[in-house]
């Protein structure tokens, strides 16, 4: 594939690079423990973006980090780069407010990318602008942007909105690589691995066993994981023939139990939190639970067929059939897509919901109120999987927002 790029601003490209050197790396301890659990299969990733957590805890054995719009912000908002943000306004002050942040935000993004990558020599995944969620042009554009500045090293995260699968689609058309983001479930993940056959996709699986365990639906364990092995198994049945075969990430890890459980997956992205754990906790004596079937027991007071929590793991016929029909015949806008899931009878996966459902989602945060939603749930109208995906979203949201008006206060 040829890739084809807009040529980014000198102006913009020399503050981005500024006194940045990628030839010049720390070096890195080899640790038997996380060797021992990357000979598994498992490609190690660190989920954070503080360069000094992950100084403690980086080895050789680690080849990537992951940020998002929250990691980032948690690193903006400690004030380190509010000069660099000054000096980007400086040579932004021709583009109109709105404009601007959105341009600041992004050189922000890249900056800190291009600082992970000079530190630990790895790959980076560095996340598009949340309000490039459903904008075709502006996800294809921003992300052969962040391709431009490190084609080496940037893996570009895309969410799954429907306008996602198509910018992303777009993206891997270019021969830029994809990391998609904010799956739940393995028709989600069937449906990406058709249509954009990126590198890589994710479960958030930490989230769905606190959605079951926060709304009194069941202990919560192994409904990620359950998630999580069949994405994989589904993934590689799709992508098999493929030129570059799609990897299954394990996100949003929340203990050091996952890293024994979920051993052998194609990705994990760790938090330093559980990485930590897990050196301390864990014996290292690791294997591949590739084969593992995991039973995910349900409280008694939740009605058989109410929660639909099968969806998470199983692929129906009339999934599979929307994924390739999606693939065979790919619609020009996000609504194009919602329109032929809903003919193809899985209009849960692309629910059609008003201002104040995606208001009360988002006031519940990154796990919903089950009880809000049950009756849609049972009538097949939103689903659990749908549901997080949207509660996800919101979360970032919110705190590209905080990031935003971090930016805002200081060019203001």
């Amino acid at each position: 594939m040829t890739t084809s790029h807009p040529t980014l601003p000198d102006y913009i490209q020399e503050i981005i690079f500024k006194n940045i050197d990628l030839n010049r790396r720390q070096e890195f301890p080899s640790d038997p423990f996380w060797k021992n659990l990357k000979n598994t299969g498992t490609e190690l990733w660190l989920d954070t973006g503080d360069i000094g957590e992950a100084e403690k805890i980086w080895t050789r054995e680690m080849t990537a980090l992951t940020t998002n719009n929250t990691l980032l912000n948690n690193e903006i908002q400690k004030g380190i780069y509010d000069d660099f943000i000054r000096e980007a306004n400086r040579i932004l002050g021709s583009f109109d407010l709105p404009k601007r942040v959105l341009e600041i935000a992004f050189i922000l993004n890249a900056r800190h990318g291009l600082r992970l990558v000079e530190r630990f020599g790895g790959k980076v995944s560095v996340e598009l602008h949340t309000d490039l969620a459903h904008d075709l042009e502006g996800i294809v554009a921003y992300g052969q942007r962040f391709h431009e500045i490190s084609p080496d090293h940037f893996i570009v995260k895309v969410p799954y909105t429907p306008t996602g699968l198509l910018g992303a689609r777009k993206l891997r058309q270019l021969g830029i690589p994809v990391n998609f983001t904010l799956e739940f479930s393995a028709r989600q993940n069937a449906v990406v691995a058709a249509v954009v056959k990126p590198d890589y996709l994710n479960v958030f699986l930490g989230r769905l066993n606190a959605f079951v365990a926060d709304n009194n639906l069941g202990d919560g364990r192994f409904v990620g994981e359950k998630a999580t092995w069949a994405s994989q198994q589904i993934v590689k049945s799709l992508t098999r023939h493929h030129d570059v075969p799609t990897k299954l990430i394990a996100a949003s890890l929340r203990g050091a139990d996952q890293l024994e459980s979920l051993a052998g997956i194609d990705v994990f992205t760790i938090p330093v939190k559980v990485a930590a754990e897990g050196r301390r906790k864990l014996s290292g004596e690791f294997s591949p639970k590739t084969n593992e079937q995991y039973v995910v027991e349900l409280n008694g007071s939740v009605r058989p067929g109410a929660l639909r929590i099968e969806n998470l793991w199983e692929v129906t016929g009339q999934e599979k059939t929307l994924a390739l029909t999606l693939d065979a015949e790919t619609p020009e806008t996000g609504q194009g897509l919602e329109t032929m899931a809903h003919q193809l009878g899985c209009g849960d996966m692309f629910p059609q919901l008003s201002r104040e459902d995606l208001g009360q989602i988002a006031g519940d945060g990154k796990i919903p109120v089950y009880k809000k939603w049950a009756k849609r749930i049972e009538k097949g109208e939103l689903a659990v999987d749908t549901l997080m995906n949207l509660a996800g979203l919101a979360s970032f949201t919110a705190d590209q927002r905080a990031l935003d008006e971090r930016i805002l206060k200081l060019i203001s």
